[in-house]
């Protein structure tokens, strides 16, 4: 085989995309159907509730036409990151609705299942030993940490998805997964190089949004040879251009050369980028390098409390002019009030129209328009005392007199009614880890299953 033809459904699983863009694709003969269905981008909520960022409607009319169509032509189906973190719940959730797909359509496929949770006591053994080292800026793992994590997965890299496929799977759901995995796993089993499968599953398993127009809910298509692989958007508006093909391999890396993974990194000191096409983009030079000892991302998630929000604004532009002062003094206010209860909390203030999007990082943080958001939000260690504080920080701010305030009616426009928003269980990330292991398959065990 000299060529490996990929088709990427979409972004992320449940995205959706185009039909027509669907039928492009399987109209090039793929030899593999694959999709990316989670990310930690949501942050770390999901992770440690067990649900899914994605909608389950959404995600089952994704899989419809991608197990419908892969089990027709004999194409494999690979999906990592199930059900968004790829925990064992999230790959229970997505599981159950490949069976109902499969009963409703009547199709039969060997499926495997490969779990990506890892035991805190495998965790904690590792550690002892050793084994385990912090990602910048995580600190170091501490044994009080671990404990409190409610769950914590493995980022499998390609070996645990070639042992599946050499196992008969036509149809793959992987847990916690490295993104490029399940374009790459399948072409480097075929025979083909591991820096450039792995450099082309970077691109693919955002679909379309390395292209220009760029979207998230598109369908790409790669063509894996010998000495280079070719990026085609299967939309006729969309361009794959080495301008945006080169600037989406850069996508959340800190070193433009330098792209870690697990068991290695990928060289891109001689990858060189090319146009082949007005739509086609061609890329040649990426190698793989191997690490030694065999590395893996541990991503694990704590409870920290509950949260409620409310979200309110103003244009006064006396307020706006003196807002660093105002949230002092009801901060202030909230604290004298409730200093003798015993509630422990944190109350932020997230202005929008100044450093609402950067936080701490943005460089100039000065209000220079009409109006500001402001995002109220009080997180405690149960529902109603985050209720309690959010509340008596919202009703003192709506009311709070200032130097220069004329009118006496309220500060805050409310768009919503209630005012406050029950945001439940908050979640911190508390394992973000490298964990040592000598085979790549050993933490991530899988059953195959005929469906």
């Amino acid at each position: 085989m000299d060529e490996y033809r990929i088709l990427s459904t979409t972004a992320i699983l449940g995205y959706g995309f185009p039909l027509a863009s669907f039928q492009e694709g399987l109209a090039r003969n793929p030899h593999l159907i694959a999709v990316d269905a989670g990310s930690t981008d949501p942050g770390p909520y999901y992770l440690g509730a067990g649900i899914s960022f994605t909608d389950r409607g959404a995600v089952k009319r994704d899989l419809e036409l991608m197990l419908a169509a892969g089990m027709s032509r004999g194409i494999p189906v690979v999906i990592g990151s199930a059900g968004g973190s790829g925990g064992d719940r999230h790959l229970a959730w997505c599981r159950d609705i490949i069976l109902e797909i499969a009963r409703e359509q009547d199709l039969h496929f060997s499926l495997a299942v490969i779990h990506a949770e890892i035991p805190k006591d495998r965790v904690r053994d590792a550690m002892q030993r050793g084994k385990v080292k912090p990602l910048e800026p995580a600190p170091e793992l501490t044994e009080q940490a671990l404990e409190e994590t409610v769950s914590i997965v493995a980022q499998m890299g390609i070996e645990p998805i070639i042992r599946a496929l050499d196992g008969g799977a036509q149809v793959v759901l992987a847990g916690r997964c490295y993104d490029p995995a399940v374009f790459a796993a399948p072409a480097v089993r075929a025979g083909f190089d591991r820096g450039l499968a792995v450099h082309m599953g970077k691109i693919l398993e955002c679909a379309s949004i390395a292209a220009t127009p760029g979207s998230g809910s598109d369908c790409m298509f790669g063509y894996l040879r010998r000495d280079s692989f070719d990026l085609e958007p299967l939309n006729p508006i969309r361009k794959c251009t080495t301008l945006s093909v080169a600037a989406h391999t850069l996508y959340e890396k800190t070193n433009p050369y330098i792209l870690p993974g697990p068991g290695g990194h990928l060289d891109l000191y001689g990858t060189k980028f090319e146009q082949v096409t007005d739509r086609i983009a061609r890329v040649s030079g990426s190698r793989f390098i191997p690490s030694d000892p065999y590395t893996v991302k541990l991503e694990g998630a704590r409870r920290i409390g509950y949260r409620t929000v409310s979200i309110a604004g103003a244009r006064d532009p006396v307020m706006l002019s003196r807002i660093d002062e105002i949230t002092a003094g009801v901060r202030e206010r909230v604290r004298d009030n409730f200093s003798a209860s015993g509630i422990e909390y944190k109350l932020l203030f997230n202005v929008f129209g100044r450093d609402g999007v950067m936080g701490a990082l943005e460089p100039h943080p000065v209000v220079e328009g009409h109006e500001i958001g402001i995002v109220i939000e009080a997180v405690s260690d149960t529902q109603a005392h985050a209720d309690t504080i959010c509340a008596a920080a919202r009703s003192t701010m709506l009311h709070y007199g200032y130097q220069g305030r004329r009118a006496t009616a309220g500060n805050l426009a409310f768009p919503y009614s209630p005012s406050d928003f029950h945001a439940g269980e908050v979640f911190v990330f508390s394992v973000y880890h490298l964990l040592e292991t000598e085979d790549p398959c050993a933490l991530f065990p899988m059953a195959i299953e005929k469906v």
